[in-house]
Order: structure tokens, then sequence, then C-alpha cells
């Protein structure tokens, strides 16, 4: 039997996202094979919760890393996380690989893949990448470096000598492969398009006068846009906000955010400046919430930064098409949002600060009920028929199996 090491910043009792399908994907593969995990202790929603350095579930062996778990929306101490974590990652890894192991690592934060590859080489192991974000892309979509800058291509030799040395590359998106078969050689088949997926069984539609949210919040009147999710650098919150400020004489017109994220202060600052009554922003709810906070609008919207076309994909898209509600995206129209959305036909795809044109797409969906739950039907029955656990599981398992 194969045995299957995940590393990864964040898993159980982590359900952010990375955390959560992480988690799932570690239970899954335990099906079949023994499967460990390196992964450092809560830092992101479950911050405070103090989990066991070691402990077995659901066939999973968990070893949680010794890191710093400061706050991670100060940068300096997001970058002291990072470094302990790396660290205490790369000794274990020394200590606990073997060879002929197989080792599944995530991209999150980036430095964790060169130091597990670094182990294993050193433990004759296999390393495989699974990628969240592609760097420097990610870098530059968010203004943190330039494209031509001296660090940048620093970043982008580093990065291709990391995708040369493994073994395989598992990416979320069409988009995603696209840029990361750049980095290695013509021809090279080592990159797996293997999405993300929808909690089915969690999240399903429910009639909007039934919502407790929106009745709690007093918008069960309103016509509702909805962010959800990380109210991160990477999203294009700015432009959301410009866009509420020219609703902000349309008493029918409600800007709902939840979430946490860099940018979350920023928002509540604006919103408090101009006086804009139409945003509404609430903290992060437990994922055991989302059947109600998803249902929680008239229509999700998903907003990006320009060039951020295979540098990431949206897993809150799948729960979202779950809750069977339309999506306005404001995205690269060759991201694999803007794919979904186009072949799906389930909303609308805005260019990246194009205020005006998200203004007029709001205005459509609101004058257009029935178009909304069409869309909403096609969006659930799309993600029962392509995106379920069941079937990314299958895929994951399929390819352990394809590995020698």
């Amino acid at each position: 039997m194969k045995r299957i090491w995940v590393v990864s910043e964040l898993f159980y009792p982590e359900e952010t996202s990375t955390g959560y399908f992480i988690t799932r994907i570690a239970d899954g593969l335990a099906k079949e094979s023994p499967v460990n995990v390196l992964c450092s202790q809560p830092t992101y929603a479950a911050r405070n919760q103090k989990a066991k350095k070691c402990e077995v579930r659901n066939g999973v062996c968990i070893i949680r890393c010794w890191s710093t778990i400061l706050d991670k929306d100060v940068l300096p101490l997001r970058m002291l996380n990072m470094v302990t974590f790396t660290l205490s990652v790369l000794l274990n890894a020394i200590k606990r690989f073997r060879a002929g192991d197989y080792v599944l690592v995530v991209t999150n934060p980036p430095t964790i893949p060169l130091v597990v590859l670094l182990a294993c080489h050193l433990r004759k192991a296999k390393c495989i990448l699974n990628v969240h974000d592609i760097y420097p892309e990610v870098l530059v979509a968010t203004g943190t470096s330039q494209r031509n800058s001296v660090f940048t291509r620093t970043i982008e030799w580093i990065t291709r000598g990391l995708y040369g040395q493994m073994y395989r590359i598992v990416v979320l998106g069409r988009d995603m492969a696209s840029i990361a078969q750049l980095k290695l050689p013509a021809g090279d088949r080592r990159v797996i398009i293997i999405p993300n997926w929808a909690d089915l069984d969690l999240i399903t539609p429910v009639k909007r006068e039934s919502n407790s949210l929106l009745s709690q919040l007093g918008l069960t009147q309103k016509f509702v846009i909805q962010f959800s999710g990380n109210i991160g650098r990477t999203h294009g919150i700015e432009h959301l906000a410009m866009c509420a400020e020219q609703f902000r004489d349309d008493p029918t017109v409600h800007f709902l955010f939840i979430g946490f994220g860099g940018k979350k202060a920023w928002l509540e600052q604006a919103a408090k400046e101009k006086d804009l009554t139409n945003i509404t922003i609430i903290d992060y709810r437990p994922r055991s919430d989302l059947p109600i906070s998803l249902n929680a609008c008239d229509v999700a919207i998903i907003s990006f930064v320009k060039g951020m076309a295979g540098v990431s994909v949206p897993s809150r898209m799948y729960n979202i098409m779950a809750a069977g509600k339309p999506i306005i995206a404001m995205a690269d129209a060759n991201s694999e949002l803007a794919q979904v959305i186009s072949e799906e036909d389930i909303g609308w795809t805005v260019e990246p600060g194009d205020v005006d044109r998200l203004c007029s797409v709001i205005c459509e969906a609101r004058n257009s009920p029935e178009l909304l739950a069409a869309m909403g039907k096609r969006a659930r029955k799309a993600v029962e028929t392509k995106y379920s656990f069941e079937s990314i599981s299958q895929a994951y398992l399929d390819l352990v199996r394809s590995l020698s």
C-alpha cells in the first residue's frame, strides 16, 4: 500500500476553504492508503482553538507542527507565522518521510513546497504539488511586486525549478493549468486538473422568505447582492464599494458582505466615511451556517482584481451554485470562474474594474426574477452532475492509483 503524506498549513479543525478541502481530500485518500498530515495549529477562523499535537481522525494521522499563530491580517505577523511553520515542517518532514512515500503539498504558504521538496529528495519520497495559488503571478496581480522586477523574475525562476522537480502537479481549473504548463517543458504531461467541489449534503436551495439571516438583518424587502468569503487582497472590493455608492439612492438594492480578510477594515471604513447605508458587513459564519448565509441573497457576486485568471480558482463558486444562486463574476473572461458561468448559463461576467457595467448587470438581474430562478436551477444541477465530493474524491483516488 502507498503511504501518503499531506502537508498544508490549514487542516481540521480549520473550516476555511483550504483547510476544509484538504481535510476532505485526506479523508477520501485514507479509504485506500495510510494517510499522515503535517499542518499547523489553527491560524484562521479557528485560531482561538487549541488542537491536539497529534491525533487520528477518520483514519488520518494528524501531526500539528509548532509555529507562531499570530494575527494573519497583520503582514509582519503573518510573515513570522510563515517562517516558523516552514522551519517546523522542514524538520518534521526530514524526520518522518520515508523512501517510497508520496507527499501532497499545498502551495500555501509559498515557502512550504520548497522545503517539502527538499525533504522528499533527502528521504527519497515523491512530491506532488497541489496548486491553490500560482507565483509570482498572484504577487503581480495584487500589486505586491512589479511584473519585470528582479524579485518577480527571481520568484519565477524558483517556481519553474520547483514545478520541474514535482512528480505531479494538481491544479484547480483550466486557466490555472495553462499557466502551470508554461512553467514546464513543451509536451510535459504532469499537470492534472482536479477542481474543488460543492458541499451538496449541507447546502441546498432555500426559499428566500424563510431565510432567518435576511429577516435578522432587515433585508427581506431588498434585492440583495452578496459577497461571501475571504475579503482579501486579491478581491476587487473597492469596485464593489464604488458600485454600492452608485446605488446609494436606490432603496431596493442592498449589498451584503460576509467574511473576513485584509480588505475588510478598509471596506468598513469606506462604508462609514461615505455613509453607504446600503452596505451591511457581518463576520465570517461557521461552515454549518452556510445553508442560511449563502441563501441570504438574490444573486451572489465574486470579485477579483485584474490579472487573476489562472492565479486562483474561487472554491466558493461551487457552494454558491449548490445554494441555487446566480453568480455575477467580476473576473477575467478566460478565468475558470467565467468559463463555468458561461458553460452552465448561470450568471454574468464583468471585466474587473468596469463598475458601470456591474451596475447595469445588477439592474438587469433585479428586473429579471424568472431569469434568476432559471439560472439558479441550472447552477444546482451543474454541481450535482459535475462538482460533487464523490466525483472529485474519486479523481484523487484515481491519481494515487496511477502513481508508480
